[in-house]
């Protein structure tokens, strides 16, 4: 399987979910209920997850969602049309920046489809684990401050998100190689039930009101988590020697930083969305 086709399937499931996106975290901080926006935004956002699933089903985990994490360079000018101005010097660097990491890390990385039987008793029992650990989190959020709470739904709905692509790999491939018994393999209902609890730790976070600390957390933790089962369950990996393992590790270092960046001043524009109270290059610099 070529590689360009599900790298262009991520590019517009990114761009998918990233309007889906802006148009969600606005409608939230409008109160919290679910508005004509809203479901709009949700709707457009289901297309993108449609074409990362089938993006993921082509090709490598570390191929797609680096792609995917360009939702927070999409949502750019987006944002600035509906706050009627026009982005600024610093977000475009930002912009750049994280254009340049992913394009290095997938030159150097050259990630391939793998052709591995996935464990399928083995990745079950991971993701119980680690719902485990979630719901866990879930508790401590209820009990916290709006801050906390937001980070601690943001990490989770990033963390479920992570574990529904790796999820949408096994269910494809069970489809594809036994498609009979496909009824029957519990990653199906894990994959519904990781996804509706996303989407609800996500709305949650969005509630939360502190949009510039959940919306990065969850923008970081879903291709790193994604990424690691990746590698851990489904055996992906890049053959590189040390020099380009280096480089590799600075370029990821400098991704998540420009990610954390632009998702915050998402984040922020979502709660003041008025053109007029958007923060000031000089400001953002300091």
């Amino acid at each position: 399987m070529h590689t360009w086709l599900p790298a262009l399937l991520a590019v517009g499931a990114a761009a998918l979910i990233a309007a889906g996106t802006v148009l969600r975290q606005r409608a939230s901080c409008e109160g919290g209920a679910i508005t004509l926006v809203w479901c709009l935004g949700a709707g457009i956002a289901l297309g993108g997850f449609g074409l990362q699933a089938a993006a993921l089903g082509l090709g490598s985990i570390l191929l797609v969602q680096p792609l995917v994490v360009l939702a927070v360079l999409f949502a750019l000018p987006l944002e600035a049309w509906l706050d009627h101005r026009h982005p600024s010097r610093y977000e475009w660097a930002w912009g750049g920046v994280l254009v340049a990491c992913v394009g290095i890390f997938l030159l150097i990385a050259d990630p391939r489809e793998v052709d591995r039987r996935p464990d399928h008793a083995l990745i079950v029992a991971t993701i119980a684990a680690i719902i485990a650990l979630l719901i866990v989190l879930v508790v401590i959020a209820e009990r916290s401050s709006d801050h906390n709470r937001a980070l601690f739904y943001g990490l989770v709905a990033g963390t479920l998100f992570g574990i529904g692509a790796l999820l949408i790999k096994t269910v494809v491939y069970v489809a594809l190689h036994d498609p009979l018994n496909l009824y029957a393999r519990p990653e199906v209902y894990l994959f519904v039930v990781v996804a509706i609890g996303g989407v609800v730790a996500q709305q949650r976070s969005f509630v939360a009101g502190e949009l510039q600390t959940s919306f990065p957390a969850m923008t970081v933790m879903e291709p790193a988590v994604s990424m690691a089962l990746g590698v851990t369950l489904l055996g992906e990996a890049v053959i590189v020697g040390w020099w380009q393992t280096t480089v590799m590790v600075i370029v990821l270092v400098v991704m998540v930083r420009a990610v954390i960046t632009l998702a915050t001043l998402s984040a922020v524009r979502g709660v003041d969305t008025p053109a007029s109270t958007a923060p000031r290059d000089s400001e953002l610099i300091a």
